[in-house]
């Protein structure tokens, strides 16, 4: 195969390769997780105990020291809180694994570059289903946790999916973005970090969207991340319908990232092994 030929930049194909290497993202995702954890005491387990201890950290810190409540009139007890808190961490948390790690996706895995039969444009899918499998975790966490608060668990929980999918294809377009920009400017992998943990703090993680003023709420909702938790909480915790419009506008943005995204990295791919 020649190393210089063009590679399949079709709409139809930035979702074909998924299902045409399911099995290779599937054995690579599973290898990746084995791996993370392999040789420490609590294996697997760590996927519980790090979620549960950060969101003790951010619980205590905000509800006790600085006795944030979760909008302008609600009185909310340090559970309540804490499982409000926990859906805006899944997500950001979600989102900032696979940014951070997009930029070094191609770097890391130099031995794929030079088989040029080796499908490139899975790597973010398998940081996906690594990341998903985290968020996962969190989610029974969250569920169990809504149970013993609740009772039990609102049926608005089915529209989850249909929130968290455009959110997917939108990682997805950003991760093939930065994994092939990454590979000819270095610095990228440097300041994703950085904004990142910007962004979790100008998300509403940890507060209500409703207590910002006019203006700036108008700006937090340009915000990748605003809607999705805002609406994941909604369905999840509040008993409350999803805000279809604004939902079906956030799915023809994330498909045009996703494209652009995919069109970026197939159209750069074969400069990798050059630069490499």
């Amino acid at each position: 195969m020649n190393p210089h030929a063009d590679f399949k930049i079709s709409f139809k194909e930035m979702f074909a390769c998924l299902i045409r290497n399911q099995q290779i993202i599937f054995q690579m995702t599973k290898r990746e997780l084995l791996a993370r954890y392999r040789g420490s005491i609590l294996g697997l387990a760590w996927s519980f105990v790090t979620p549960l201890i950060m969101l003790a950290v951010y619980t205590f810190f905000f509800s006790v020291v600085f006795k944030a409540r979760w909008g302008i009139e609600q009185q909310n007890n340090h559970a309540e809180y804490a499982v409000i808190l926990f859906v805006g961490l899944i997500i950001h948390g979600l989102f900032a694994e696979c940014i951070n790690r997009a930029p070094q996706l191609i770097v890391t895995n130099l031995n794929f570059v030079k088989k040029i039969i080796f499908p490139l444009e899975v790597l973010p899918w398998i940081a996906l289903g690594s990341a998903l499998f985290n968020a996962m975790i969190s989610f029974v966490i969250l569920l169990l946790a809504q149970v013993v608060l609740q009772g039990n668990i609102t049926l608005t929980i089915l529209f989850v999916p249909f929130i968290i999918f455009p959110f997917l294809l939108l990682v997805m377009g950003v991760s093939w973005f930065l994994a092939a920009t990454g590979v000819y400017l270095r610095d990228i992998s440097q300041t994703t970090g950085i904004m990142t943990s910007i962004l979790l703090f100008v998300s509403p993680v940890f507060y209500s969207l409703s207590m910002l003023p006019e203006n700036i709420r108008i700006i937090a909702q340009l915000n990748p991340l605003t809607l999705i938790i805002d609406e994941s909480r909604k369905v999840l915790l509040f008993s409350e319908m999803p805000n279809l419009y604004a939902l079906g506008m956030y799915y023809l943005v994330s498909i045009v990232i996703a494209w652009l995204g995919f069109y970026t990295f197939q159209k750069t791919r074969k400069g990798f092994a050059d630069v490499l």
